[in-house]
């Protein structure tokens, strides 16, 4: 899959991915705006009629409410697609996210918190929706409806469509000023309840405190202060949200009146706005859409602005640093002399100036069961996060089967590396996806299989679902949920097992169980184990320090 460096190159690869999508949301929003103008014409052709003393056809009556039904129509279409395609564009946006986090470094992740990362796939894609549904595609919309608006009053009457071009910059610029204030009126009562909505656990949860230093009437007057910024920002907003109607309104009436006025007077005047009582109908209609559009564009470019921000952290995102893969032309052909593990001389550290591991240098047999032992810090976690390529050795190499442990693919690593950690993790799924982690190349036998092999197919057959169960805490014990953790890490059958201080947290009984199936689990395999006790491990386990003697 080809790796975008930018949004500007996913969002052009899933508009190029949605080419049809894309020609009918345009074509809707063409016919949209060309069949809403009809209706006034085929209006003047009505009026006209009836202030000649002519009859009107029923043919032309039904073709008015057809239209009118049309348009209608359309103008649905017409936010279907635009929905449909900010759809299309979220969903396309998203897998590029996921891709890449799938690319980046296990150092990304320690230096960025969970729900920041989390924000850029709902927070700020949402907005990268707002920007095509409810930004540039609708005020490609918009825009269309006032050009041609626009043009059939120029085409019907000069001068009243001269004085159209001069009344809707200014009423586009009134608009624009009207929405700014209410956004900001919004977001002022947006933080005043965000106090509110603080003050009132943070009152309870030192409640106490304000007893014994009998400040209840400072806390109460905190509340009341914030109750009155939310109250002075609402009551802005609705003061500009009243008036505004009505000066649109205003604005229209007098653009008609001047038409009119100046539409009866003689000479060039009336020659210059002259129309007639159908066309002045129609041109009525038509004055009265132009002001819709002109509200929504304010709205539509207030949208683009605020998408900005999402836009860029969106981009500073895809832009991130990925994993290296480095060049295994020196690579060890893998045979059963070549050692499945082998750290050379590495070094790593997660700053600077903080190195965990220095010159370390081991290697590990196939089928060789090893045990690492040292101080808590001492970077016996670290080993293992370089043998699952999560980091890069600063200096030195980490080989696995003679190949870089951080440049094997993620599908083949799964087949390699088995990873049993100190706690289990659900995901969201059955009991079976707990153990195949939705892995298709593992197949439900293989599922079955693992679960038989470390004593726990009786107890999920004994749940409603057996194994289509879904899984939730109260479904196992802490040491089935350990059991479970193996039963994952075997499930593809991998020829490395690592253990990370799995029987911790385990009481002796369960702790024996659980030991027992890691023999079982274990046989056939390289077993890699973390301990900071010797004696938890059976006797015959070649033992590594790590960071000096204990």
């Amino acid at each position: 899959m080809k790796h975008e460096k930018c949004l500007g190159t996913v969002l052009r690869r899933v508009i190029a991915a949605s080419t049809m999508t894309s020609i009918l949301t345009v074509l809707v929003i063409v016919l949209a705006v060309v069949t809403a103008l009809f209706p006034p014409l085929v209006l003047e052709r009505v009026v006209n009629n009836l202030t000649a003393g002519r009859g009107v056809a029923l043919s032309l009556a039904l073709s008015y409410l057809g239209l009118i039904a049309l348009s209608g129509l359309l103008e649905s279409g017409q936010n279907v697609m635009i929905t449909v395609f900010g759809q299309k564009v979220t969903h396309g946006l998203r897998s590029a996210l996921c891709a890449k986090l799938r690319r980046l470094p296990a150092a990304y992740f320690t230096s960025h918190e969970a729900g920041k990362i989390a924000s850029r796939f709902v927070n700020d894609v949402d907005t990268v929706d707002s920007l095509f549904t409810d930004g540039i595609v609708s005020m490609f919309a918009d825009g269309c409806k006032v050009v041609s608006i626009l043009i059939v009053i120029f085409y019907k009457s000069m001068g009243l469509g001269f004085l159209m071009l001069l009344v809707t910059p200014l009423l586009f610029a009134m608009t624009r000023l009207f929405q700014k204030r209410m956004l900001k009126a919004q977001l002022e009562n947006r933080v005043a309840v965000s106090k509110v909505n603080n003050h009132v656990p943070e009152t309870i949860r030192n409640i106490r405190m304000i007893h014994v230093l009998l400040r209840e009437k400072y806390m109460e007057q905190r509340y009341d202060d914030y109750i009155g910024e939310s109250y002075r920002a609402t009551d802005k907003s609705n003061l500009y949200d009243s008036i505004y109607s009505p000066i649109v309104i205003f604005v229209s009436s007098c653009v008609i009146a001047v038409m009119m006025v100046c539409a009866s007077m003689g000479g060039g005047i009336r020659e210059f706005f002259g129309i007639s009582v159908g066309t002045a109908v129609a041109v009525i209609a038509y004055v009265g859409q132009v002001f819709a559009p002109l509200e929504s564009l304010g709205m539509e470019i207030q949208n683009i602005q605020s998408a900005v921000a999402g836009v860029k952290r969106i981009d500073e995102f895809l832009v991130e640093p990925e994993r290296e893969m480095p060049d295994d032309s020196n690579a060890e052909k893998s045979s059963d002399a070549v050692p499945i593990v082998r750290f050379d001389h590495v070094r790593f550290g997660y700053g600077e100036d903080s190195d965990v591991l220095r010159n370390l240098s081991f290697t590990v047999s196939r089928g060789e069961a090893v045990t690492f032992v040292g101080r808590t810090g001492a970077g016996k976690s670290t080993v293992f996060r370089l043998l699952l390529g999560l980091y890069r050795p600063l200096e030195g190499r980490v080989l696995i089967e003679g190949s870089g442990a951080s440049g094997i693919p993620d599908e083949k690593k799964r087949r390699l590396i088995g990873y049993v950690e100190q706690s289990f993790h659900l995901v969201e799924g059955t009991v079976a996806e707990q153990i195949s982690l939705f892995d298709p190349a593992v197949a439900r036998k293989q599922v079955e299989n693992a679960a038989k092999l470390v004593g726990l197919h009786e107890s999920i057959l004994a749940l409603p679902d057996g194994y289509d169960t879904p899984a939730s805490e109260a479904a196992f014990s802490q040491g089935q949920f350990q059991l479970l953790s193996i039963a994952r890490a075997i499930a593809a059958s991998p020829e490395i097992l690592l253990l990370d201080e799995i029987t911790a947290n385990l009481d002796s009984d369960t702790e024996q169980r659980v030991l027992d199936a890691l023999e079982r689990a274990a046989k056939g395999r390289t077993v890699l184990s973390i301990s900071h006790r010797l004696q938890e491990h059976v006797n015959g386990q070649r033992i590594i320090r790590i960071g000096g003697q204990l």
